[in-house]
């Protein structure tokens, strides 16, 4: 984009330009798909979440106080709407799995499918999966410090910033992470 200045851009968003719209997802359309990726663990999911986190962002940028960057004003969206579809779909899953128990079905709730994430390498994908899977039973913000860190690299003070938290407790919720992460993954790896 050469010299960006990102108080205009804002000021062009605020006009609603579409020229500036497309330029923000231009720009962001991978990111908020990989993150949103990374945190529901389904393609089409993080594609309907994506289009839903432009479309938010497009309503609502009247409403941005440029008190953080547009990009982490992004992540903060995608983070937060991953975590709501999660919490709904992990409430809908109990819901179906006592409907099925005393419609004397008894089976046993659904595992994340298979996904293909951009960050891993194809030949990584069975070690990918269980780690994938190990990482959605973390604790919401551990997970997603962890997925932050590790799938965007982003540091900690960009973490921070869109978690409204402290560097402090961003470091914290890593090393918990990577705690819980390890023990998980020696687990499986003595079961095996």
């Amino acid at each position: 984009m050469g010299s960006f200045n990102e108080t205009e851009f804002i000021i062009r968003l605020k006009r609603k330009e579409e020229s500036a719209f497309r330029e923000l997802v231009d720009g962001w359309k991978d990111k908020v798909y990989n993150t949103a990726l990374g945190l529901l663990q389904h393609a089409e999911d993080a594609e309907d979440l994506s289009q839903e986190v432009f479309m938010a962002a497009w309503n609502s940028i009247d409403g941005f106080r440029a008190d953080a960057s547009i990009g982490t004003w992004l992540y903060r969206m995608t983070v937060n709407r991953s975590l709501d579809l999660i919490r709904k779909k992990t409430r809908r899953n109990r819901l179906d799995f006592i409907r099925s128990f005393w419609a004397g079905g008894g089976k046993e709730e659904k595992e994340a499918s298979d996904f293909y994430h951009p960050g891993v390498a194809l030949e990584k994908k069975q070690d990918a999966t269980l780690l994938f899977k190990a990482i959605r039973q973390l604790p919401e913000k551990q997970m997603v410090v962890f997925s932050l860190q590790k799938l965007e690299g982003l540091g900690n003070e960009q973490i921070a910033l869109i978690l409204q938290t402290t560097i402090g407790a961003v470091e914290s919720l890593q090393q918990r992470a990577k705690a819980n992460l390890r023990k998980k993954l020696i687990e499986y790896f003595e079961i095996k």
